[in-house]
Formats: structure tokens, C-alpha cells, sequence
């Protein structure tokens, strides 16, 4: 029941333009009081602040300025070009770049914005300009941005592996392969209803011209082996690998492709960190109403609640899927993750789920 009526409390917030971190921080105040009493409020600063104290947290506002970086350089434009020189002889193949492109910056920058941000600009046009309808290659680019949510470095699985204390660096290989899969599955659609609809192929197979491109776009396609390598052998950490993930980015736009400048910089900082500021006053705001969940003992009861219903496991994952999915309707997914992650955790692990599995 509190649940509920918290929920209810922060929905009726959003509903009058109350931004999430506010309503979220509003709610978790009003608790608090509820519980505490006023001498709780010179302990909210406190709260806020240790909510948002987390090393691994680093990793976020890395790999967001590491994906701005990108967006402000040429790396989209010639992986476009590349990935046009491997797959345009193929009927829907500008559909299936898109996806591939948007699969590759998903393993760069961690986060679906960016990816659309990068992608959009140069995807759409082209898109459009062979005679793609324009809701289809919109569904596209912005479905295959997802990707980013479940591909590595996924900045929802490093918030997640806060929240649920487990390994960022297990997440990360968990979300490998199916990642990939959904990915090949976004291909053979675009295949099939290009096929259904008589797209036309937009160019013959050069393999001089897959040489050229490959060359141009070569210090790009090694950026995950220099961000991901470095995570899953074990020699740097996923907030460490963010840092490699700025520097890389830097050096390509400002060394290599020399198209990086002082005004696209400034752009990069202020676009990293506006999303930074974003995910990171959802993770403080949310620390208020965990302190009163914990106090209250709710995630525990809330288990023991739904294991006197039913203890098997796939009926209750089936059920949280279903909860994520509805929630997920209403909040950004940073969002939803830190506010139930705590209160659901308790039933996982009672229920004998693995917390990698339910993370991906």
C-alpha cells in the first residue's frame, strides 16, 4: 500500500510537468518527514550526496561525454560510408547499415540519445533520398538506438549494477550476445520488408570502394577493441574504460580526423553534461526514498508477499517483466531502474534468480 500511494504521489507529479528527479526527491522528502519527523531534514543534503558517491557511477558521465565527442566528429559519417560499401548491394541494405551503425555506437557510447543523435543526421537523409518510406526509417533508427540499452557499455546496466550491487563488467558480457541477436533480428526484418516491398538496391559491390572506406574508417572501428578490450580482459574497470573512451574520442577528433574544434567541444561538454546531470540527480533523488524503504523494511515484506503467491521463479520474472514494462510507459528507463531495483531485488534473489540474468 505505501508503495502505491508513493507511486501514485510521483505520477500525479509528473502528470503536472514536475521533472522526475524533482517529484522523485519530493516524494522521498515527504517520507522521510512522515517517519523521522523534522529533525530528518539537515540529514537530506547528506542522503543526497551519498546517494550519488559511488565510483562506479563515474563510468556514466565517461561514457555519456565520450558518445558527444563522437556525435561532434566525422566517426558516423564514415562508418556510414564503410558499412554503405559492405551492405548497399544488398536489397534493404541502407536499412541494415542503419542497425549496424546504430549496434556500433551503441558499443562506444553506452546510450540510446547518443546513438540517435550521431546516427539520425546522416541515416535519415539517405534513407529518405532512396525512397524509404519516412515512418519506416524513423521505426528504424530510433529502434535500433535501443540497442544501446542491452549492448556494452550500457549505461542502464551500470546503473543497474549499482543499484543491485552485482558485477558491471559480468553485465556488460551478458549483454553480448543478446544484443547481437536482436540486432541480426532488426536486419532480417529490414531485409523482409524490403523484399515485401520492392525496395530497390541502391548500388553494385566494390570492393576497391569497401578498401577506401575501410581506410577512412579504421581508427573508428578499432574504438571498441580500445574501450571493451581493456573491461573484459580484466585490465581496467568499467569507469576506467569510460576515461579510455574520452581520450580515444578526443584524439581521434582533435589528431587523427582533425575535425574537432573549440566551438564543437564546448557543444560536447555542454550536451555531456546536461544528460550527465540528468541520470545523476535521478540516482541522488532516489538514495531519499531508499533510505525510507530500507527503514521501513519494504523490499523484504513485498517479498515475502508475492512468495506466499507463487515461488516459482519464471512466473515471478514473468511478472516483473511485465511490471518493468509497464512502468517503463511512464518513466525514463535511468528512471524506473533506481526507483524498483531495491524494492525488487529482495523477491530475485528469493526466488533463486540469477541477478545477471534478471539485469539483462
Amino acid at each position: 500500500m505505501t508503495i502505491l500511494l508513493m507511486l501514485i504521489a510521483m505520477f500525479v507529479l509528473i502528470l503536472i510537468n514536475v521533472p522526475i528527479a524533482v517529484a522523485l526527491g519530493i516524494v522521498g522528502v515527504v517520507a522521510m518527514w512522515v517517519t523521522q519527523g523534522p529533525d530528518m531534514l539537515p540529514n537530506v543534503a547528506l542522503v543526497l550526496y551519498e546517494g550519488a558517491r559511488s565510483f562506479p557511477l563515474l563510468a556514466i558521465p565517461m561514457f555519456i561525454f565520450a558518445g558527444a565527442l563522437m556525435n561532434a566528429s566525422s566517426i558516423s559519417i564514415r562508418l556510414f560510408a564503410f558499412a554503405s560499401a559492405l551492405l548497399g548491394f544488398i536489397r534493404g541494405g541502407l536499412a541494415m547499415v542503419n542497425v549496424g551503425v546504430s549496434m556500433f555506437f551503441s558499443e562506444l557510447s553506452g546510450s540510446a540519445v547518443a546513438g540517435v543523435a550521431a546516427t539520425a543526421p546522416v541515416l535519415l537523409p539517405a534513407m529518405y533520398k532512396r525512397g524509404y518510406p519516412r515512418p519506416f526509417s524513423a521505426a528504424v533508427t530510433s529502434s535500433s538506438a535501443t540497442l544501446a540499452i542491452i549492448l556494452p557499455p550500457s549505461i542502464p546496466m551500470i546503473l543497474y549494477g549499482v543499484m543491485a550491487e552485482v558485477s558491471i563488467v559480468q553485465l556488460f558480457v551478458a549483454g553480448i550476445v543478446p544484443g547481437l541477436i536482436a540486432g541480426l533480428l532488426m536486419m532480417l526484418l529490414c531485409y523482409y520488408y524490403a523484399r515485401r516491398y520492392n525496395w530497390p538496391v541502391e548500388e553494385i559491390f566494390d570492393l576497391c570502394r569497401v578498401w577506401v572506406t575501410f581506410k577512412a574508417a579504421i581508427w573508428a572501428l578499432f574504438l571498441p577493441v580500445i574501450i571493451l578490450g581493456g573491461i573484459f580482459g580484466g585490465i581496467v574497470t568499467a569507469t576506467e574504460g569510460g576515461a579510455r573512451a574520452v581520450v580515444a574520442a578526443l584524439f581521434l577528433g582533435v589528431v587523427v580526423y582533425r575535425d574537432l574544434d573549440v566551438k564543437f567541444l564546448y557543444r560536447a561538454i555542454i550536451e555531456g553534461a546536461t544528460q550527465t546531470a540528468v541520470v545523476m540527480l535521478l540516482v541522488a533523488a532516489s538514495a531519499l526514498v531508499g533510505v525510507y524503504l530500507t527503514e521501513m523494511r519494504i523490499p523484504g515484506q513485498l517479498a515475502a508477499a508475492i512468495l506466499t503467491v507463487t515461488d516459482e521463479s519464471w512466473a515471478i520474472l514473468a511478472l516483473l517483466n511485465v511490471f518493468f514494462l509497464l512502468i517503463g510507459l511512464f518513466l525514463h528507463s535511468a528512471a524506473a531502474i533506481i526507483l524498483v531495483v531495491p524494492v525488487v531485488m529482495p523477491l530475485v534473489l528469493a526466488a533463486g534468480i540469477d541477478p545477471i540474468h534478471f539485469g539483462v
